[in-house]
Formats: C-alpha cells, structure tokens, sequence
C-alpha cells in the first residue's frame, strides 16, 4: 500500500479523515431509521391533503414529530431538546426533505425559526417559548425578507420605535414571503431600531396591529404557507427583544448559515427520492421490448445523478462532523462564534446540493418522458417544487459571491496533509492537487491586483467560489473512499471509488477548461500537475465506470452504498 498526501484548504477539526454516514453511530442509524419511517409512515399519506392548503394536517404532523422529538434533536438538554449533534440534525434534515412541501414547514420550525431563541434568547425567552416550539403545540415563523429586501438582507425598511415610557417598541413595516405565516403563532421578526440598528424581536400573531395576507400563488411547494405579514403600529414589550438591540444581523446570518447547510441535506433526500423514483420507472417501462434501464444512455443519466449525489452526501456529511466536533469542543463559546467560521462550508454544501439536484431531478423527469410532464407523477411536483432551492437562504449567485470574498477576509487557508495509503486514489489524489494549484494561482492573482473588486467581478469571484466547491468536495469522496477501501466490503469501497473517479475526472475537466477564461496561459506548476493528470489517466475509462455505476442503482432499485 502506497502512501500519498492530500493537501487540504479547510479546517477538518481533529479528525484525521473526512465523516461521512459509514461512520454513523447506532444512535446516529436509529435517528435515520425512525425520521425516515415518520416521512413514509405520517407523512407522505398527506401531502396531497397539505397540497390543498389542509393546514390542519401540516399542523398535527408538527406536533407527531415533536413527540418522537425530531424538533428538539439539535436543542440543548438544558432547554428541552435532546441535543443530539449537528449530524443527528442533518440526517433528520435529509430524511424530511424527502417530503417536499412538509419539509418547508418543518425546517421553519426547527431551525431559522426555533433557533434564533435556543442560540441568542435569554433564559426568559426559552422558558417561555421553547417548550411550546419543541412539542409542536406552537409554530415559529422567521420574518426577515421585504418587498424591497431579499438578499440585501441589511437594506430591510421594517421600523421599530422606542415608546417614550420604554416598555415597548412599535413596529411598522411589511415582510413578504414568509414561511408558515398562515398558521404561525408568532414570528422572529426583524426590524431597524433607529440609531441602532437591526435587530430581532418575538412577536406573537395576536398583537393588535399584525396582520397575515393571502396565501401566495407559487409555482411549486403548494403544500407550504407562504404569506405576507404587515405590522402597523405593532406594540412589542422590550423584553421581546432577542439579544442585542442593533446586533440582530449578527443573528440573522449565523441563523441563515445553519439554514443554508440544512437546505442542502433536504436537497440530498429528495436527490436521493428523484434517483428511487427514476430507477423504479425506468425498470418497469419498456420500449422497443426492453426496459428504458437497458439503454446505455439512460444508464448514463443514472450514473451521473447516482454520482452528484454521491459527492453531495460526502461534502454535507464532511461538514455535519467537522461542524459537531466545534460544537463539542467549544461548549462555553457563543453560537455565533462557533458557527461564523464554518460559513464558508455552509454556503458551499447549498449551493453545491441544489444545484445537483436541480439535475438529477431534470434527468428523473427526462428518463419518465411525457409522463414526467404530467401533475400525477411524483417527478413532476419534485420538480417544480426544488427550484426555489437556488433561490431561498440567499441566491446561489450571492453565496457564491459570499464564499469567495469570504476566502479573501483571510490572510491565507492553512494547508495541510493529510494521509492516503490506497494505491487505487493516487489519480484522484493528483487531480486534487491540481485543482489546489490552480486554486492558489488564482487567489495569488486576485491578491496581487488591487483593482480586482469581487463584488464587481463576480464572473471571477464565481469561478473562484466553485473551484473552491469542487475541492472541498473532492477531498470529502476521496477520504470517504479512503475509509471504505479500510473499512467497508470489496463492493462498496469499488462503487465509491468509481464515483469519485467519474467525479474527479470530468469535474476537473470542466474547471480547467473555465480557467483559460481568467488565464490566458498555464502557469508552470499549473502544467506539471496537468502534464502528470494526463499521464495517469490513460488507463480510465469512464463510461464502462458510468455503466457500471448505474448497473449497480439499477439492480438495487435505488440509491445505497453502505
């Protein structure tokens, strides 16, 4: 066994490999089995119920996940949760985003909603409302968006005033597209405090002055509320406020980051829905007398979305442990300083999961035809319902916008090596070097140039944002693979490795042909590592790899790989 080293960009904790679900624990695997039985079991008979607007069951399947007690998995013992670890919370995450328009609803209450009060609330606070949240019998709602203000969070209009006596505040204001609006019994609503600045309040539905417009008419999701709230004159006691006045943007956008990283477990379950519900379709209808699954070129859609899926897991799953990890060494730090440093990596997994799902599910409904066209076919709800994915918790445009002037706040990503001993990694492993280097080049050249604005050039901040994707998840597969190949049977640790190699190679394909557009010549070091890619790639042959991927999917009937 031959030894090579991987030079990593990111922070990976304490850990000498990547986590990833081979390593789930017996209560990590029980959370995973009993939240998926509560999707197939509770939930799915409803949805066609939910999706016309029958609120009702939306609220009593609420209140059955709080006494299994899904919402209080990531809260605190001391305030009435289980707390069972980020990446309990992400399996539960990935298991209800299966259920589409529930999931909406669900990841309003248990995280941009319930968790503004668990991280920034005083003990009042969660005295108050946690216990209500947490069983189900109360629903939160997280008003931050306005008509004039979506993702220039910062630009929101939404007034609170100081009354002269100073017990309370009086809102006024507009917040649109709220989620859970319809039946919430209050909201985290904020607002600008003159002087001040932002900041987050509780406001209960039945204050005088809040009022909750119509149900909006969107294009998918028809199972989730999605409302206006208009405060006029709204009185809110003091007390309501949710840590400091004029820091409640300092809550709203560490809240986001743990919803952008739980948007994209949900993006992963329903990637991994999108698969099952293509593989069983594809199996069953025949044309010219053989199944659709016999052609090579539906073997190839299933090959690449069993793929994407397969690299989204291995980056999400990376960031739940390293995520876990800070959160357990760092007890007696605050939220936002154990959470700020990983934004990076929340961002990342949205952008990188519903984008991939946006193709895999694109594919389920191409390999279903004309049916995948028709309302009755799963696929085509599945696919009206993720686009707004790309959309929700900050465009992918601005995360990726965020992520790379993020890297350039730095001084510089620390790099270190890490071990691989599989022989059979040593290609993957060149081609993440390569990445590496073009990565530096870049980040030097952007560095050097002190014209170079990339709010302005975002053409370049983007290339920058995805190279950066591409590595993190990249190293996550290729430690992943690692581990299986010392630790998992012959045939998985074969399958892993066959996806990141499919991955590996046409991604860095893809990047490599994006880089001439920023640099018109290779660098020295840039073509060494391309000159030794190229050499070491004479003997892959993908589409036997793609085959051979989708042969597997086809014969298990769905996405597995432990």
């Amino acid at each position: 066994m031959s030894q090579v080293q991987i030079e990593s960009l990111f922070n990976r904790g304490k850990s000498e490999l990547s986590f990833s679900p081979e390593q789930f624990n017996d209560q990590q695997r029980m959370i995973q089995d009993m939240s998926m039985q509560f999707v197939v079991r509770d939930v799915m008979p409803e949805l066609e119920a939910i999706e016309n607007k029958d609120f009702e069951r939306t609220v009593n399947l609420i209140q059955k996940a709080g006494e299994l007690g899904l919402l209080g998995a990531d809260v605190p013992v001391d305030n009435g949760g289980l707390e069972l670890g980020k990446v309990s919370e992400i399996i539960i995450s990935e298991s209800i985003g299966r259920s589409r328009s529930f999931s909406i609803t669900f990841g309003g209450q248990t995280g941009i909603g319930v968790l503004p009060i668990v991280y920034f609330g005083n003990e009042a606070q969660k005295e108050r409302y946690l216990p209500a949240i947490l069983a189900g019998e109360k629903i939160v709602s997280y008003a931050l968006t306005e008509p004039t203000s979506g993702t220039d969070a910062m630009s929101l209009k939404t007034s609170a005033e100081l009354a002269e006596e100073g017990g309370h505040y009086i809102l006024n204001g507009e917040k649109q597209w709220i989620t859970n609006a319809a039946f919430a019994d209050f909201f985290i609503v904020y607002a600008r405090v003159p002087d001040r600045g932002i900041t987050a309040f509780i406001v209960e539905k039945d204050r005088d002055g809040l009022t909750v417009g119509p149900e909006e008419d969107k294009m998918g999701l028809h199972g989730s509320s999605t409302c206006s709230v208009i405060l006029t004159d709204v009185k809110v006691p003091a007390e309501n406020v949710i840590g400091e006045v004029g820091r409640g943007h300092i809550i709203a956008f560490n809240i986001l980051n743990i919803g952008r990283l739980k948007m994209g477990a949900s993006a992963l379950g329903l990637s991994k829905r999108s698969i099952e519900l293509a593989v069983q379709y594809g199996k069953e209808r025949k044309q010219f007398n053989k199944p659709l699954t016999d052609f090579s070129l539906i073997k190839e859609k299933i090959a690449e979305m069993t793929v994407k899926t397969f690299i989204t897991e291995s980056a999400l799953y990376r960031t739940a442990g390293v995520l876990e990890e800070a959160f357990q060494q760092n007890a007696t730090a605050s939220y936002a300083e154990i959470i700020a440093p990983f934004a990076i990596e929340c961002s990342m997994n949205k952008v990188l999961a519903t984008e991939y799902l946006d193709e895999i599910i694109d594919e389920a409904v191409q390999i279903h035809g004309g049916y995948g066209f028709m309302a009755e076919y799963e696929v085509e709800k599945i696919y009206r319902d993720s686009r707004v994915n790309r959309i929700f918790e900050g465009t992918n445009e601005i995360n990726r916008v965020l992520i790379a002037n993020t890297i350039f706040k730095q001084e510089s990503f620390a790099v270190e090596s890490i071990e691989i001993k599989s022989k059979e990694l040593q290609t993957e492993v060149a081609i993440l070097h390569m990445l590496i280097a073009v990565f530096q080049e870049l980040t030097k050249h952007v560095r050097e140039k002190e014209k170079i604005d990339l709010n302005e050039d975002q053409e370049l901040a983007a290339f920058i944002a995805d190279i950066t994707i591409s590595i993190y998840a990249l190293e996550a597969a290729v430690e992943r693979t690692e581990y299986m190949i010392a630790n998992q049977d012959v045939e998985a640790a074969r399958f892993a490795k066959k996806c990141t190699q499919v991955f590996a190679h046409e991604e860095a394909g893809k990047l490599m042909q994006r880089y001439l557009n920023f640099a018109h010549d290779w660098s020295e070091q840039v073509g060494e590592k391309m000159k030794e890619l190229a050499e070491k790639r004479k003997d892959v042959d993908i589409i036997q790899d793609k085959r051979e991927i989708a042969d597997k999917l086809i014969e298990e009937g769905s996405y597995t790989i432990m």
